[in-house]
Order: C-alpha cells, then sequence, then structure tokens
C-alpha cells in the first residue's frame, strides 16, 4: 500500500503542480492588482460585520468553518515535516504560497459565493458548481466532485485522526498493547479513535448549522491558546528571532537539503495547510450570507493569514528556536538535533519544543490542541463531501449517500487513528493533489473564459467609491450568466428586474429601501 501511495504521489506532486500553485496565486495576485493587500483592512471590516440567515451562515461562521479545514494537522505536525525534509528554508516557501495564495482563495471563493444555490433550505456551492455554471463543462464538475468525495470522505481524515492518535500516544503512553483483526495498536490509540467517532456521529448527523455553531467557538480559541503559548516562547528566547529569521530567508535560496526539496516541500505542506486553489475553502464560503459575492472573497482571503502567517509560523518559530527538529537528506541526516527515532511527519517535534521551554506543559498541551486543531479539520471535509454529493444529486437521484458518507467518515477515522503516520500522509497528498490539479485548472480557464470573480471585485470597488452601505450584485449586468441565486435576490431586493436594468443603464445604483 505505501509503495504504490508513494508511486502516486510522485506523479501527483510532480514540479508542475508546484508551479502551477505558485504560478495560479502570482497571476491572480496581478489580475486583482494585489487584492489582499489592498483590501487587508476590508477584510477586517468584513469579518467582524456579517449576519446569519435561516438558510446561510455568517461571514465569521464561514471564515470558522473554513479555517476549521485550514487550520489542523498541517499547522502543527504538517510544518514538522515541511522542516524535516525541506529545511529551515522550506518555511519560507510556505509564507509565499500564503502571500499568493491569499489571491487565489479570493477568486475561488467568490467564484463559490457567485454561483452558488439553495438545497433544502441550506446554501450549497463550491468548485463542481462553478466549473458546471461558468466553464458549461459539466463533466469536469462531477470529475471534481468525485474526486472530492474520495478524497475528503477517505483519505484526508484519516491524516488528522492519525496525528490526534500520535500525539495522545506520546503524552500519556501508549498503554496495553491490543490484537485486533486490523493488527496490533496501542489501548491509547483505540480509546482515542473510539471517543473521536462518538463525538464526530453526533455533530455530523446535526446538519451545516450545527457544524458552524460548533467551530465557530472551538477555531478562534484553540488557534489564540496556540498563538499565545508560541508568543510565550519566543519571548523566552527573544535574542534568537533575529537569528532564526537569518536562517528561514538563508535556507530559502540557498538550501542544506536542495532547491527541489525546501520549495517542493514548503509549496507542498503549505498547500495542504491554508487549502489555498485546494478548492475546499470555497464549499464553506458558499454557505455564507453577505450582500455581495467579493465580500465573502475578501473574509476568505484573510483566512489565509491566520492559517499560515500567523499558526504556521507560530509552530515554525517554536521549533526552530528550540532546535527540536532533524532534517533529513538522501543519505542520512543533515541536521540532527534529537533522537533519530522521531518521525518528522508527526507532532513530536513541536511537542518537544513546548516541552523544552515549558516543561511538563508541552506534550499534553499539544495534545489537546492538535485534538481540537484535527477534529474542526474532520468536520470541514464532511462538510465538503457531502456538499459535493449534493451536488451529484442534483442530476442522479440515489437515496442514502449522505447515510453512507457518515458511515464511511467514521469508519476511516477511527483506522486512520490507528494507522502508520507515513501512510496516513502519503494518502492525504494524493487527496490534496488531485483537488489542486482539478480546481486550479479550473478557476484559471475561468478567468480566460469571462473573468467573473474579477468583474465582482470591480463592481464592489465601484460601489465602494459611490459610500454605498447596503450593497447589490446584479451579475446580469455584469455580463455574468449561471448567477440564478444573485438575479433573484437582486429582483427581491430592488424590486427591479436584472434584465431589465442592465438594458437601461451601466451605473451602480443603491438599493431601493
Amino acid at each position: 500500500m505505501q509503495s504504490l501511495v508513494d508511486f502516486l504521489n510522485g506523479i501527483i506532486w510532480s514540479p508542475v503542480l508546484i508551479y502551477l500553485c505558485l504560478g495560479a496565486g502570482l497571476f491572480y495576485s496581478i489580475v486583482t492588482r494585489f487584492v489582499q493587500v489592498r483590501h487587508f483592512f476590508e477584510m477586517w471590516r468584513l469579518l467582524l460585520s456579517g449576519k446569519s440567515s435561516s438558510k446561510g451562515i455568517s461571514s465569521f461562521q464561514a471564515l470558522a468553518v473554513s479555517l476549521s479545514g485550514r487550520v489542523g494537522t498541517g499547522n502543527i505536525a504538517g510544518v514538522a515535516a515541511a522542516i524535516g525534509f525541506g529545511g529551515p528554508g522550506a518555511v519560507f516557501w510556505m509564507w509565499v504560497v500564503a502571500f499568493f495564495g491569499a489571491a487565489t482563495a479570493y477568486a475561488e471563493s467568490t467564484l463559490a459565493q457567485i454561483y452558488k444555490e439553495e438545497d433544502n433550505g441550506e446554501f450549497r456551492g463550491g468548485p463542481a458548481y462553478y466549473i458546471e455554471k461558468a466553464m458549461g463543462q459539466k463533466w469536469y464538475a462531477w470529475v471534481f466532485a468525485i474526486a472530492t468525495i474520495f478524497a475528503c470522505g477517505f483519505l484526508l481524515p484519516g491524516v488528522q485522526s492519525n496525528s490526534i492518535g500520535n500525539a495522545v500516544e506520546a503524552a500519556f503512553g501508549p498503554g496495553e498493547m491490543i490484537e485486533t483483526a486490523l493488527g496490533t495498536f496501542s489501548f491509547a490509540k483505540i480509546l482515542t479513535g473510539t471517543v473521536i467517532s462518538i463525538i464526530l456521529a453526533f455533530i455530523i448527523f446535526g446538519g451545516v448549522k450545527r457544524i458552524a455553531n460548533f467551530t465557530q467557538v472551538v477555531v478562534p480559541f484553540m488557534a489564540l491558546a496556540y498563538v499565545i503559548t508560541a508568543f510565550v516562547i519566543i519571548l523566552l528566547n527573544i535574542g534568537e528571532v533575529p537569528r532564526i529569521i537569518a536562517m528561514i530567508v538563508g535556507d530559502a535560496f540557498t538550501p542544506m537539503a536542495g532547491v527541489g526539496a525546501a520549495i517542493g516541500w514548503g509549496v507542498k505542506r503549505g498547500v495542504y495547510s491554508n487549502e489555498a486553489g485546494q478548492g475546499t475553502g470555497p464549499h464553506a464560503a458558499a454557505a455564507a450570507s453577505v450582500d455581495h459575492p467579493a465580500q465573502q472573497g475578501l473574509v476568505q482571503s484573510f483566512s489565509i493569514y491566520i492559517d499560515t502567517l500567523l499558526v504556521c509560523s507560530a509552530t515554525a518559530f517554536m521549533i526552530l528556536i528550540t532546535g527540536a527538529y532533524n532534517v533529513h537528506g538522501a543519505e542520512g541526516f543533515l541536521v540532527q538535533n534529537i533522537s533519530a527515532e522521531i518521525a518528522a511527519n508527526g507532532p513530536v517535534f513541536t511537542q518537544m519544543a513546548i516541552e523544552s521551554a515549558l516543561p511538563g506543559v508541552g506534550k499534553p498541551f499539544i495534545a489537546v490542541a492538535l485534538f481540537f486543531f484535527a477534529f474542526t479539520t474532520i468536520l470541514a471535509y464532511y462538510y465538503i463531501a457531502e456538499t459535493n454529493i449534493a451536488y451529484i444529486r442534483r442530476s442522479f437521484k440515489v437515496n442514502g449517500l449522505m447515510f453512507v458518507l457518515k458511515v464511511a467518515l467514521i469508519a476511516v477515522v477511527f483506522y486512520g487513528t490507528v494507522k502508520t503516520a507515513n501512510l496516513a500522509w502519503a494518502m492525504g497528498d494524493v487527496g490534496v493533489g488531485l483537488m489542486a490539479w482539478l480546481n486550479i485548472v479550473g478557476i484559471l480557464i475561468i478567468f480566460f473564459m469571462s473573468k467573473p470573480a474579477i468583474k465582482a471585485l470591480q463592481d464592489y470597488e465601484e460601489q465602494q467609491k459611490q459610500g454605498v452601505t447596503d450593497y447589490t450584485f446584479n451579475p446580469v449586468k455584469l455580463g455574468i450568466s449561471g448567477a440564478t441565486y444573485w438575479e433573484e435576490k437582486y429582483k427581491r431586493k430592488t424590486g427591479q428586474d436584472p434584465q431589465t436594468e442592465e438594458k437601461q443603464t451601466t451605473v451602480v445604483e443603491q438599493p431601493s429601501l
């Protein structure tokens, strides 16, 4: 199994995909005139002012749901792996991916808003929806939907639960070894997998509202607690910060592990962590209730900063400042500060970093933090898979698909808790790579076909200049077809037919009250 998965990863994560991730971010940064910089303060305003509705969730809730997918194991174990296999310079390339990826996140999330639909009282949307409506290629949309169900339902959840199991085992000990039909596993991992599965079942059978309500409380709390802990450790070693920054930047361009390893691991773990371009974030973005699609695009762009520039950087600085890492080369260790038996694909680097600065705190703290980070990510994966099943059921009615997904996800999560870390991460990389290929190619083709995300941004900026406080979005006037929800919303809100107004005027009007 491991050799097959590694073979697939070698094909999917070729240099072409790495260049595609970086190139798409750079491209959208240029065509939006670096929207991630120009509208930074507008992102803050929108984040704090959103409201939910009976059919959708607020901008903050959508941010929390998407962050629950973005902020996960990749922020703790993923950063450790990037350093362990790519060297300190990999952190720099994670930053680069985050900066340019914020523009990609704006584009994909705005597209998700433009082409969203109402389904059984809830908003649904994502790459499958905008690929079908903006590209007109239903077969491509189906390929993405099936790949996403497979990735988020079967490949990615195991990475998260595996890291929880490893962290719990490292913090509290493995306990008695128990033989099962699947192999011999520690009592700690079996108990952890059972607890996770029970809690997961309770929440996912409650729908998107329950997921949003859970994540909007847990995600900000866990991220804040984690960053505060990292800040304390950095303050205790404040004199080391200039050296660490110099190490990261210097190793980025003359990497000890080789240029390919530094950039490759930085991009791979950066995309895995912040998910920009992967196509997962747009699903939560589509569920938000906003007055203009560009608003949710800006909020989701901000989430990339939180994930990588804040949380991932906190992990990287803790590991590098305390020296709790090894760097693997092709023929052995390039740097060995800790035991060779400690795997880079796990949370132990981070646990040891905190433990060295705050004795007795590191292992249990990371076990608890990782539980919340990873568990909320599993919830996000379920919601994404559920959304794509809902997409398929629009034209292919099969009863019981949602129930099968829920049962399968619970089984995958339990198995993922006890299996090896290398296999879990390798399977996760296959899932991330498949989705990234399909989504990034899709959003680039959509740009050259009709530029809907750019038109939405220009329309939003025009209303800003006019001093509008109650924004409207008329897709017909902008030449955007297929945005049925927004056409109907515009008519309900203004009392005007969007097609009629398109013929009468080209000026953005304030809504009738």
